[in-house]
C-alpha cells in the first residue's frame, strides 16, 4: 500500500506523502523547497528550446503553470500550487504529463513505425536518463 492516497483538486499533500508518491510514481523528480522538480538534460540550446515550448504547451492547455529555469543544455521544471500553497493533485498531474512527453522515445517502442531521433550528435536533443 502506498504512502499516500488520492486528493481533491486543491487539498494539499504532506511532505512525506509527496516524497511517497514521487518515489511510486515520478522516480526522477523531487521535492525541495516546497516545490516538486525535474532537471532536463538536453544536448544544447535547440534542444532546450523544444523542451521549453512542450511544457509551455502542457502547462498552458492545463492552465496550470510551472517555474522553469533555462540554460543552454538544461531545463528545470519546478511545480507548486501557488493558490493552495503547496503539492497537489495538479503539480501531480501536470509533472506526469511533462515527463511522458518530454522523455517519449518513439524508436523505444518496439514494433513502432517511429523510428526516433538517430544516434548522431547533429540530431539529438534530449538526453534520456
Amino acid at each position: 500500500m502506498p504512502g499516500w492516497r488520492r486528493k481533491s483538486k486543491d487539498e494539499v499533500f504532506t511532505a512525506d506523502e509527496i516524497g511517497a508518491r514521487l518515489a511510486d510514481e515520478l522516480p526522477k523528480w523531487t521535492f525541495e523547497d516546497g516545490w516538486i522538480r525535474r532537471k532536463y538534460k538536453t544536448s544544447g540550446w535547440k534542444g532546450t528550446l523544444m523542451v521549453v515550448n512542450a511544457v509551455g504547451h502542457l502547462a498552458e492547455a492545463a492552465w496550470h503553470h510551472p517555474d522553469l529555469t533555462v540554460s543552454y543544455a538544461f531545463v528545470t521544471v519546478k511545480l507548486m500550487n501557488h493558490a493552495a500553497k503547496g503539492i497537489t493533485e495538479k503539480d501531480f498531474e501536470l509533472a506526469r504529463k511533462i515527463e511522458d512527453v518530454v522523455m517519449w522515445q518513439p524508436g523505444a517502442t518496439e514494433g513502432s513505425a517511429l523510428e526516433g531521433t538517430p544516434d548522431d550528435a547533429r540530431f539529438k536533443y534530449i538526453k534520456y536518463d
